[in-house]
This record gives C-alpha cells, structure tokens and sequence, in this order.
C-alpha cells in the first residue's frame, strides 16, 4: 500500500509491521523516524545494513526471533536495502512474529523494482516515497517553523536561508535549529542576522567551490582546492551541492529556448536567486550548453555511486572529477 510522507500523522503505527520507505530524501526519512518512530520504540531499535543481514541471514533470523521472547515491540531499521533482502524478507513474513517491526530504507527504486512491487500490493505493508524536496517543500516547511515559533521574518529573509541550505532540507533544520536558539531572546530577525547566523565558513566553500567550477573559474577552482582541506564526510555535501546547482542551471537553460535576455530569466527564477550569485550564473550560463550541462549532471550521478562504493578513496575520486571536468577550458 502506498503512502504520501505527508500522510504519515494519520496512520496507525499498531496496524502496519511492516515499511518500505524509498527515494533520495534521507533528511525527510530522519524526520518519520524520529517524529513517529522513536516516542514508541524508545531504546529498542536495532539498525542493520543489508550486507549484514545478507551475508549471515540465519544469525539474523534467530537473533530477532530470540528477541521477541524477552521484549516488546521492537523496531529494526535496514539501510541500503535493494530487491536482494526480499527472499529473507519473506522468511520473516512466513514465522508470523508479533512484535517485531521493520522498516526497509532504500535510494531510488523504480517501477521494476520487486521490493517496491511487493510493498505496493500488500494492503498491511507501507511503501513511502522520499522525493528530493523543492522550493514549495521547503517554503512550507520554513514559514510553518516560522509561524510555530511566533518568530517575525519577512519573505526576503525566508528566501535567504533556503537558499543558504541549498535545497537541503538537513542543512535547512540546521540552520533553523540556530535561528530559533537566536531568537530565544529576540523575536524579531533582521537580514543583517541572517547573514551571520547562516552560511557556516565550511559550508560557503562547498557552495562557492561549486559556483567556481560551474563557472569553469580555473584559478579560482585551483585556489580553492589549495586552501580547503576537505574530508571524506565533505564529498557528499560537495555532489549534492553540485547536484542542485547543476539541476538549476539546467532549468535556466532550458528557459533560454523561450527568453534570450539572461537577466530576466535570472530575476524571474523561481526560488528566488540572491543577487549577490547573480554574476557567477550568468557565467555559468555563457559557459555550458544545454547538451553538454545536461551530461554533465549524468556525471555527477556516477560519481556519487563511485564515492559511496569507494569511500576511502572517495577524495581523490571527487577532485580528478573536478579537475578533469571544470578546471579546463570549455
């Protein structure tokens, strides 16, 4: 059966055993478990990772078999599941056990997917899509805060910091966790605090890392990759971050096929774009074609699945990637 994440409130924990929750939006994953999850598991959720269930299934099968005869309700959580996990899932299935709940998170699935099918079919399972969340997501989200918190912000401010999380709706609790802590003693933000509160130093040399080279700046790429020591955790921030500027440049692009005049497709973009990044997307513009800016998005897809199989060399996979593709002339 399926189920909209927004639909969550008005399920009956007690009435499912079992979830399939799927799609590229981890942050919004976090937020079920932790608003609706943790409250009635408390302290007893296990969490595995396929490869561990796969590679020792019978360990795993009476582990939670043995559990069930000294707790109640228990909640295992499985990462990285794929269509592999189904033939155990059915196993688990067949032993009937009360009291033991699983949700199966997995990254995107398609239609063809036998573990998505088999959640789709069963009216007593769930399966929930995680779709990367867009402007209106996070507007929603943002004035909500906002509006729960009585805190007075003006849309201009609104607009800022979901650009500042680029459309990372991790980074966007983050920073809202910040504001809040902030505002305990003044309920009134004014633009100036934003701009210090928001943009940490690590995150703006993701972000302007990513302007550089999709602005095909060489120098500046070069600078950049000399004075930041980035880490194995930052690579991921850095392809999301490349991920949703590169999606935007490509709708930019795409408007130009109805509207030659590049500083009103920029002004009538929609999140808003801050005018201080107005330059650089210009450049970005003049600097890829459609064709060429769009290959390169299937790129950086490949690159994230070749970072997340080779964590330990995921660095220097990241930085040929930019050298080869950015800090070049076009």
């Amino acid at each position: 059966m399926i189920k909209k994440s927004f639909e969550f409130n008005k399920i009956k924990l007690n009435n499912y055993q079992y979830y399939l929750f799927y799609g590229d939006n981890d942050a919004q994953k976090s937020e079920i478990i932790d608003e609706y999850f943790k409250k009635k598991f408390l302290n007893k959720i296990f969490r595995y990772e396929e490869n561990e269930v796969l590679s020792n299934s019978k360990n795993f099968l009476d582990e939670i078999l043995t559990k069930s005869f000294f707790e109640n309700e228990k909640l295992i959580l499985i990462t990285r599941s794929t269509d592999k996990i189904l033939k155990i899932f059915e196993e688990i299935i067949e032993k009937k056990i009360q009291d033991i709940y699983i949700i199966f998170f997995a990254e995107n699935l398609d239609k063809k997917s036998k573990l998505r099918n088999f959640f789709e079919k069963e009216k007593d399972f769930v399966c929930t899509p995680f779709y990367p969340d867009n402007y209106k997501n996070l507007l929603f989200y943002t004035s909500n805060f906002f509006k729960e918190k009585k805190i007075q912000a003006s849309q201009e401010i609104i607009n800022l910091i979901i650009n500042r999380a680029n459309n990372n709706r991790q980074s966007l609790k983050n920073e809202l966790q910040k504001i809040e802590n902030f505002t305990k003693k003044n309920k009134r933000l004014e633009m100036l605090d934003i701009v210090k509160l928001t943009n940490l130093s690590e995150n703006h040399n993701v972000s302007e890392l990513v302007d550089c080279c999709l602005a095909k700046n060489k120098n500046k790429i070069h600078s950049m990759l000399n004075e930041n020591n980035f880490t194995k955790d930052d690579t991921i921030l850095i392809i999301r971050t490349f991920l949703n500027k590169t999606k935007r440049l490509i709708k930019l692009k795409n408007q130009m096929d109805h509207n030659k005049n590049i500083d009103e497709i920029i002004s009538l973009y929609k999140p808003p774009i801050f005018w201080k990044d107005k330059e650089i997307i210009k450049e970005q513009m003049n600097n890829w074609s459609t064709i060429n800016i769009t290959n390169f998005l299937y790129k950086i897809s490949e690159i994230e699945l070749m970072v997340k199989k080779n964590y330990e060399n995921s660095i220097r996979i990241l930085l040929n990637f930019i050298l080869s593709n950015c800090a070049k002339t076009n």
